[in-house]
C-alpha cells in the first residue's frame, strides 16, 4: 500500500534546478534514508511533500487519513513555554477530549433526569478511549522519552527560550516521537545527539512499526534503521533495496557499467566514424559509409558518468605559538551567576594536543569554548592563553539567516582578495557557481558549512577551536575534513558527537561529564 506517492516533480530556485521529473514512493512500513551530496536538494524534496513549498511542476499524493510528524533542521519553538508543556502539545487531542468529559460531568448536576443516561454513557465512552490511550500514564511516557534522548539532564520544566540549539532539536524531536505519526520525516535527527542518545534513538526507530523518510549523513546511524534507500543526484532520484552498505556495492556497480557501455560506444563510434572518412568518397564504398553515417545518426549516444566535485580541504599554518596554548585554573562556566555549568576546573592545553571534547549536550561545551577565547566571562577562576595564538574558530550554525550570498560572504572576510580568487576557494570546498552566488540563507546546512570552513581554511591559523563541524555535511566532505585535520601540525579543540569521526586523530578527550554540577 503506497502511503505517499510523487510523480514528476521538478522544482529550482532562480536558475538552479534542483529537482527534475523526480518520482518517489512510500509504502506502508518502509524506512527510507533519503542521501545526496550537500546541495542536492534532500531538504527541498521534504518541504515539497510536507508542503511548506509548492513544486514548479508534478504531483503528491498522501494516502487517506495519514499523519505526517516533520523534524526539520530550522523548526522553532514557542517562547514562553516549558519543555513539559511542549510535550504534553503531543496528546492535546487526550486533553480535548478530557475537557469534554469534565464538563459532561459538571453539566449532570443541572441535567434533566432523561439527558442523565445519555451524558453518563458518554462521559464513559471518553473514560474508555482515555484509558486505553493510555492518558493516566501520559506523564510516564514523556519522562521515558525524554530521558532517553537526555531531555531530563536538562529538567523538563526548562523555558524553551533558554534552551541551546541541540536542547530545543531534542524537545522537537520527543514531541515528534511521543505523536506517533503514521509517517516520521526526519531531517538530520542526529546532529545535536550525543552518542548514548544516537544509541537510543537507533534502537527507537529499529523497532518502529510504522514508516519513516530519514535524511542523515551518518551513515552507520542510516545503515542501522533504513532497508529502503533513494539516492538524490543530480535532480534525479533513484531507488535501492536495502541498507546503505548494499547501496554503495549496488551504486559501484551501476556506475562501473554506465562507464563501461559509454567507453563501448565511445570506441563504435570511432570505428564508424573512421569507416565513414575512409570510403564516403569511393563511389564502390560510398553506399556502405552512408549506410553507417544513418547508424551513427540514428544512435542515442550515451553521456560519460561524471563524478561529483569532491572537497579539497587544506589548513594554513601560521608561526609555532607558546607550549601552552591554554592554561586555565578552578575555571567556572556559565551565563549566569547562580547557575553555573560546572565545577571548579583546572586543565591545560599544549601546542599539538588534538583535543576532542564530548560529553552530554547543555552541559557547556560551546559555552567551554566560548569562554576560552574571551567571548564569554567566565563566572570564576581564569583563562590564560599563551603566546603567538593565532585561533582559527568555527561557530556552529552561523550565517544561517543572512541575505549575503556565499561570495560576498566570504569576499567581505578576504576584501583584497580578487573575484577570481574568491570563486576559487569556495570551489575547492566543494561548492558550484550556483552555490557561490545563492544567498547564504537558501544553502543547505552542508553547503552552509563550508562556506564557513573555506573562511578558516584561508587565514593561517596554530589552533583551530571547531564547534561541532561536521553537522550537515555529506560524507565525501566529513571524510576529507578527518584527512586534513589529521594532517594539520597545530593544536586542535574539537567539539564533536561523532567518535567515528575524531577517534583517529585526537590525542585526548576531555568529557565535560566529569566536570559539570548537574545530575548526568
Amino acid at each position: 500500500m503506497s502511503l505517499l506517492t510523487v510523480e514528476k516533480v521538478t522544482h529550482g530556485f532562480g536558475a538552479r534546478q534542483i529537482l527534475e521529473d523526480t518520482s518517489f514512493r512510500l509504502l506502508k512500513g518502509e524506512h527510507i534514508g533519503l542521501i545526496g551530496a550537500n546541495g542536492e536538494g534532500k531538504s527541498t524534496f521534504l518541504n515539497i511533500i510536507t508542503g511548506k513549498i509548492m513544486p514548479d511542476a508534478g504531483t503528491i499524493t498522501w494516502s487517506r487519513h495519514v499523519t505526517v510528524g516533520y523534524l526539520d533542521q530550522h523548526s522553532v519553538l514557542k517562547k514562553g513555554m516549558t519543555i513539559r508543556e511542549v510535550l504534553r502539545t503531543a496528546f492535546n487531542h487526550m486533553y480535548e477530549l478530557e475537557a469534554e468529559m469534565l464538563k459532561l460531568y459538571e453539566d449532570m448536576a443541572t441535567a434533566e433526569p432523561d439527558k442523565m443516561d445519555v451524558m453518563m454513557e458518554e462521559a464513559g465512552e471518553i473514560q474508555q478511549m482515555l484509558e486505553t490511550g493510555g492518558f493516566y500514564q501520559l506523564d510516564a511516557k514523556i519522562e521515558e522519552v525524554a530521558n532517553g534522548l537526555g531531555l531530563g539532564d536538562v529538567g523538563l520544566d526548562h523555558d524553551v527560550a533558554d534552551l541551546s540549539g541541540g536542547q530545543r532539536t531534542k524537545t522537537l524531536l520527543v514531541k515528534l516521537l511521543l505523536e506517533n505519526p503514521s509517517i516520521l520525516i526526519l531531517d538530520e535527527p542526529t546532529n545535536y545527539l550525543d552518542h548514548e542518545h544516537i544509541v537510543w534513538l537507533t534502537r527507537y526507530l529499529q523497532e518502529y512499526e510504522n514508516a519513516f523518510i530519514l535524511v542523515s549523513h551518518d551513515m552507520e546511524f542510516l545503515n542501522s534503521v533504513v532497508n529502503v534507500i533513494y539516492h538524490l543526484d543530480g535532480g534525479n532520484m533513484t531507488r535501492y533495496t536495502g541498507d546503505y552498505e548494499n547501496f554503495q556495492r549496488m551504486y559501484e556497480i551501476q556506475k562501473s557499467q554506465e562507464l563501461a557501455a559509454y567507453k563501448r560506444q565511445q570506441a563504435e563510434i570511432e570505428k564508424l566514424e573512421d569507416f565513414i572518412a575512409r570510403n564516403k568518397a569511393r563511389v564502390a564504398t560510398r553506399g556502405m559509409a552512408n549506410s553507417r553515417q544513418k547508424q551513427l545518426d540514428k544512435m542515442e549516444i550515451l553521456e560519460r558518468p561524471t563524478e561529483k566535485i569532491k572537497p579539497e580541504f587544506d589548513f594554513l599554518m601560521a608561526r609555532t605559538p607558546s607550549r601552552f596554548i591554554v592554561t586555565a585554573k578552578d575555571l567556572v562556566i556559565g551565563y549566569e551567576q547562580d547557575a553555573p555549568l560546572t565545577r571548579p576546573v583546572s586543565f591545560t592545553l599544549e601546542r599539538g594536543q588534538k583535543v576532542a571534547i564530548v560529553g552530554t549536550n547543555g552541559l557547556g561545551k560551546t559555552t567551554l569554548l566560548k569562554t576560552i577565547l574571551g567571548k564569554l566571562p567566565a563566572i570564576s577562576g581564569n583563562v590564560e592563553l599563551g603566546d603567538y595564538l593565532f585561533p582559527g574558530y568555527f561557530e556552529q550554525e552561523a550565517h544561517q539567516d543572512s541575505s549575503a550570498t556565499a561570495l560576498d560572504t566570504f569576499w567581505a572576510e578576504f576584501p583584497s582578495m580578487e573575484n577570481r580568487e574568491v570563486r576559487l576557494c569556495l570551489a575547492k570546498c566543494g561548492l558550484t557557481n550556483d552555490h557561490i552566488t545563492s544567498q547564504m540563507r537558501v544553502l543547505s546546512g552542508g553547503e552552509n558549512a563550508k562556506v564557513r570552513l573555506a573562511m578558516v581554511m584561508n587565514r593561517e591559523h596554530n589552533w583551530l577551536v571547531l564547534d561541532e563541524p561536521t553537522n550537515h555535511l555529506d560524507v565525501d566532505a566529513k571524510e576529507e575534513l578527518k584527512r586534513a585535520l589529521t594532517q594539520y601540525p597545530g593544536t586542535i579543540l574539537l567539539v564533536s558527537h561523532e567518535p567515528s569521526f575524531y577517534e583517529d586523530f585526537v590525542t585526548d578527550i576531555w568529557n565535560v561529564e566529569d566536570w559539570t554540577t548537574k545530575i548526568v
